[in-house]
């Protein structure tokens, strides 16, 4: 209770007469301050949002809604609004890759969710296509034998039609899985392999467990792989949709984030997802959604760092 009384007693009252002291001390606007103050990225960029997004100002507020091509006008506009000679090449510069990066993560949300929205058809050659893509770069010595199979299940669909599979996160899904597999290609086959054939332990226990799930080769670490990475989607789109990801694609891109940066986030958290699988030695697969909760965590808790990169190069590092 307090706290909301103070937040909204700051944001009505006290902030206004804040910024008009440090105004009066420094002789420079927030925006100007925030620009000196904070490294290029997301610092800086969280900083010039905040600012404007707080303004009583309409011209200021209204800069955080323009569209790629109005943002020029919409730089000369807020140095007017703010009293900022038109002449100061480096504010107007600084300004100009905030708003890209502010109205381009908007951008990228939408173009995210559109795909999402698109249902799998498996009349749509292109999407039948992209599937068959999938098999193949995961399961290159191996050719299906017919388009509903129960292959899939090699490769961790559900079911003899992996369509059924992409009602959640729609055609977005299925793009991810083939964006991954594509691009990163021994890794795609390895965390396959991990999913399909976990260790089984060792000693006596381990010969007696394979004994005994020999023919299917059941194991406490063993986890769908296609339905892992499409539930890995959802984590990364559900991020994206609540402005998690905003640090760290700030700080990956310098002007409008595109789809493939979404990608290359996706493809950081399949890879790290398998990691944390097996380091968490599961009792079961049974306790998935326990373990997805706690990777999500981990995830969510890296992402509050101001200066977060999180891409599959960067993990890869020695």
């Amino acid at each position: 209770m307090l706290v909301h009384l103070w937040g909204f007693l700051y944001s009505s009252y006290f902030r206004f007469w804040l910024k008009w002291l440090w105004r009066l001390l420094t002789g420079k606007c927030e925006l100007q301050r925030v620009f000196e103050g904070a490294k290029e990225g997301a610092r800086r960029t969280l900083g010039i949002e905040r600012s404007l997004g707080s303004s009583k100002s309409k011209v200021l507020r209204n800069a955080l809604n323009a569209d790629e091509t109005e943002i020029e006008k919409c730089v000369r506009d807020v140095m007017k609004e703010k009293k900022i000679e038109q002449k100061d090449i480096r504010f107007k510069t600084n300004l100009h890759m905030s708003l890209l990066q502010i109205t381009g993560y908007k951008k990228l949300y939408l173009d995210v969710e559109n795909l999402r929205k698109v249902t799998y058809d498996s009349d749509n050659e292109e999407h039948e296509e992209q599937l068959i893509e999938l098999w193949n770069l995961l399961m290159p010595h191996e050719n299906l034998k017919a388009r509903i199979t129960k292959q899939w299940c090699d490769i961790g669909f559900q079911g003899d039609d992996p369509k059924t599979d992409f009602r959640g996160m729609g055609l977005l899904g299925l793009v991810n899985l083939v964006y991954f597999s594509k691009h990163y290609t021994n890794e795609a086959r390895q965390i396959l392999s991990h999913s399909n054939h976990p260790k089984l332990g060792d000693g006596i226990d381990s010969l007696l467990s394979f004994l005994l799930d020999a023919c299917s080769l059941v194991s406490k670490y063993k986890y769908s792989y296609a339905i892992v990475g499409i539930n890995l989607t959802e984590m990364a789109y559900s991020l994206l949709k609540n402005g998690a990801l905003k640090s760290h694609l700030y700080n990956m891109v310098p002007g409008l984030p595109q789809m493939e940066h979404f990608h290359q986030f996706y493809c950081y958290l399949v890879y790290e997802f398998d990691k944390f699988w097996f380091e968490e030695e599961p009792e079961s697969i049974m306790h998935f959604n326990q373990y997805r909760e706690k990777f999500h965590d981990k995830i969510k808790g890296l992402l509050l760092d101001y200066d977060v990169i999180l891409t599959l190069q960067n993990t890869k590092k020695p």
